[in-house]
């Protein structure tokens, strides 16, 4: 994905987060015939300006159950999940930004936009501002203001 500023000021986003770059790892077991278990995936998105070369890393962590009152979610699911969430936040404020934007601005409003809607799709889901000791960070993209 990039988000880069025209001649008339507009920000374009193009691409997007595949399913399976999002890398969760297991952090605690499901105990047999029980709800629970959960894994944890860390997202840095680094978003930069052009005319300044200012950049920062946008760092959150996502938690989904491995077993919730619904049943087995799956990694895959999570992982399609998580991506699709990302990708409609980072359209939605992005989108909007201008070369005047404050970086960390936009970061928290990105967080902001994802943590209802991703706690929605995924019972017993959690967005988190730091990411789980256990993860490695995936880095997305350089969006450029």
């Amino acid at each position: 994905m990039t988000a880069c500023v025209g001649p008339a000021s507009r920000t374009f986003v193009t691409g997007q987060i595949r399913p399976r770059q999002i890398r969760f790892v297991t952090i605690r077991e499901t105990t047999p015939g029980e709800a629970g278990g959960r894994r944890a995936a860390c997202i840095h998105i680094r978003i930069s300006r052009e005319n300044t070369g200012e950049a920062i890393l946008c760092r959150f962590g996502v938690e989904t159950p491995l077993h919730n009152h619904e049943g087995p979610v799956s990694t895959a699911l999570a992982q399609r999940i998580t991506a699709e969430r990302i990708n409609e936040a980072t359209y939605s404020i992005f989108g909007v930004a201008t070369m005047e934007s404050p970086l960390g601005m936009l970061c928290e409003s990105l967080k902001a936009a994802l943590r209802p809607t991703f706690k929605a799709s995924i019972a017993g889901a959690l967005f988190t501002s730091q990411c789980h000791e256990k993860t490695t960070p995936v880095q997305f993209g350089d969006y450029t203001l």
